[in-house]
């Protein structure tokens, strides 16, 4: 994170989402079997390529963040419970530098999020029950070079305010 972004404050615009970040609604299609969701096809525009899929979870009310990659590319969505996704953008020559947005993903809203390299993602669980998130990088992931950059979600210089904001 650079001095300059810690210092200043992040911008919220409710509309625009950072430059490189798609967020892509997805179709439920229930019958009397069950329910089916497609989450990413080789063939969608925004996929880039595939390094793996793997599924991690979060416990009610944990924030798992920031990080970010040089090179991958994230592609997630969460397939139980809720969670409030947090980008940051705090690349040098990002048009969207210094945007943030929230995005809330889950069983009530599916959607699937793309996140390009240098824009730091983070997520909280806002569900009452443990959170699946289901992420399908462009890369695998390299045991012995992490292409992984992390800093505290609390204190790590993203002003950012995890609570739960009532109103």
């Amino acid at each position: 994170m650079s001095a300059t972004m810690e210092r200043e404050k992040f911008k919220r615009p409710d509309s625009q989402l950072i430059d490189g970040v798609i967020v892509q609604p997805l179709r439920v299609i229930p019958d009397e079997r069950g329910r089916l969701m497609e989450i990413l096809r080789c063939d969608d525009p925004f996929c880039s390529g595939f390094g793996q899929v793997y599924l991690t979870t979060v416990y009610p009310g944990v924030v798992k963040a920031w990080h970010y990659h040089k090179i991958q590319e994230d592609r997630f969505t969460c397939v139980r419970g809720m969670v409030k996704a947090v980008l940051c953008d705090d690349r040098e020559q990002s048009p969207t530098r210094g945007l943030l947005n929230e995005i809330y993903v889950g069983e009530h809203k599916p959607c699937l999020i793309v996140i390009p390299p240098g824009v730091y993602h983070g997520w909280k669980c806002i569900s009452e029950y443990e959170a699946y998130v289901i992420n399908v990088p462009s890369h695998p992931y390299n045991r012995s070079d992490p292409d992984e950059y992390r800093c505290d979600p609390h204190t790590g210089g993203i002003p950012y305010d995890w609570s739960r904001k009532d109103g």
